[in-house]
């Protein structure tokens, strides 16, 4: 596909590229894999997206100029490759919630996986993620399906501000994380604390603590609503 250069803007050029680094820092951390996962970055009137199968044809290991540029119509103006089976998912976010944040990772982490996979709900049980509040399991739709961007979508209402301040996200059953930020560090940084919230609560279990660390947890926000520095 020719490039269409009239849209390649430094900030275009550089949503790419950060795209990349991202999709690569992901899989690394084991945070996505193989098997799927998908990146979204708004800039302006386009979106920089990782292109299908970026997983399982190029390890997460993106050029650049991998990354496509697609219209807010869902041509692709720029890059090789298509459109991912879950970009519903990313265009419904993007163009319900766009005053709060620029940036959607759907991935398969590991930990999180396991509540994923459990269609359980996952609490905040650490300092780092109690601004993300419990990260709900909506109703089941598969990846290709609009429900799946639908219901997304319904479960970020109400949790607009969380987004504006650094991002929220929530859990398709069997299938993994969808997340939307302020900006893509924010994103990113918001997948990697809650992956390590559900593998804080799996290990926790070697300890005796209580189920869902509900104990625990207790004992958190009375000690952080008790404390006075004086």
């Amino acid at each position: 596909m020719l490039e269409a250069r009239a849209v390649l803007t430094d900030e275009v050029l550089a949503g790419r590229a950060l795209v990349a680094r991202i999709g690569r820092f992901l899989f690394d951390r084991n945070l996505t894999d193989a098997g799927g996962g998908n990146i979204s970055l708004r800039v302006g009137d386009v979106f920089c997206m990782s292109p299908t199968l970026a997983g399982q044809s190029k390890q997460w290991q993106l050029a650049p100029e991998d990354v496509l540029v697609v219209s807010e119509g869902g041509e692709i103006l720029c890059g090789d490759g298509g459109l991912t089976r879950e970009s519903a998912v990313h265009f419904g976010l993007h163009g319900n919630l766009a005053d709060y944040g620029t940036a959607v990772i759907h991935a398969h982490p590991r930990n999180l996986l396991v509540f994923a996979c459990a269609n359980l709900p996952m609490p905040p049980v650490m300092e780092a993620t109690r601004k993300f509040g419990t990260t709900p399991v909506i109703e089941y739709a598969p990846a290709h399906s609009p429900k799946l961007g639908e219901r997304i979508v319904a479960t970020m209402r109400g949790r607009e501000a969380m987004i504006a301040k650094h991002a929220a996200g929530a859990l398709a059953p069997w299938h993994g994380l969808f997340l939307m930020g302020k900006n893509l560090p924010a994103a990113l940084d918001a997948v990697e604390r809650l992956d390590t919230n559900a593998y804080m609560i799996m290990m926790s279990q070697h300890l005796g603590a209580s189920p869902l660390l509900r104990n625990e947890r207790e004992a958190m926000e009375s000690a952080i609503s008790n404390f006075r520095d004086d």
